[in-house]
């Protein structure tokens, strides 16, 4: 097995588990797991014509790496030749987030967006960093804004619904989570949340559903969804 491919998988390991979900993935590798069907960042450069075969193999290089302040100056340099490309923006985005420097993050995603208004990941990788810097008001101004431009984008409306939850609108995370689950119904952090936002509200045999729904196809998400309802009734 490749490097590559191991660390794929302990990526998707880490997504299945409901209470890990948080702790095993930075918020701009949930977005892109989500959003990708690879869940890489080289991946998603790879659907930009523009970026030369060279540049992409050595995003991917240094993303396996880790080498997050090489990544970022790699993308730096790029910017500074191409600064209408809104790929090298994202790179440089996801970079500054691994570094934990959101706010320069911010800049580069909100210049992404700016670019490239009909991508969703842009938006979406956005408001994750506003959330992660605690605004999650100002993610909700984002996203709202994201899907008039996009209109039914199913990874903006399940950040929609996490964004709800933090802000405790667990009724209208419902909504957010079952509008994108409509339109993709294999986002399972989506999955996740919908069940989160019924245990938040008092209604655990909804989340049971779910759990049940889940037990041949998702079988850990369907144990964590039940270890969350047990933990919630311990504490009511």
């Amino acid at each position: 097995m490749s490097h590559y491919r191991a660390g794929r998988l302990w990526v998707l390991a880490c997504a299945l588990a409901l209470p890990l979900l948080s702790s095993c993935l930075t918020p701009a590798q949930q977005l892109l797991l989500a959003a990708i069907p690879d869940g890489t960042l080289s991946v998603l450069l790879s659907h930009f014509e523009r970026a030369p075969s060279a540049n992409r193999q050595r995003v991917a290089e240094l993303e396996q790496r880790g080498d997050w302040v090489g990544l970022a100056q790699f993308a730096e340099d790029n910017i500074a030749k191409d600064r209408p490309n809104a790929a090298w923006w994202m790179v440089a985005g996801y970079a500054y987030s691994q570094q934990k420097q959101h706010f320069r993050a911010i800049q580069c995603f909100g210049e992404m967006v700016r670019l490239e208004p009909d991508m969703p990941e842009g938006w979406n990788l956005l408001a994750q960093e506003h959330r992660t810097v605690g605004d999650p008001r100002r993610a909700l101004s984002i996203l709202n804004n994201a899907l008039l431009a996009l209109r039914d984008s199913p990874t903006t409306l399940m950040t929609l619904g996490d964004v709800y939850g933090d802000l405790g609108r667990f009724d209208e995370a419902v909504r957010a989570y079952r509008r994108a689950l409509d339109l993709d119904g294999g986002l399972t952090p989506a999955w996740a949340g919908l069940a989160r936002s019924y245990i938040k509200l008092g209604r655990p045999s909804e989340a049971e559903g779910i759990a049940r729904s889940m037990e041949k196809s998702n079988p850990k998400l369907a144990a964590a969804i039940r270890q969350e309802i047990a933990g919630e009734k311990r504490l009511r």
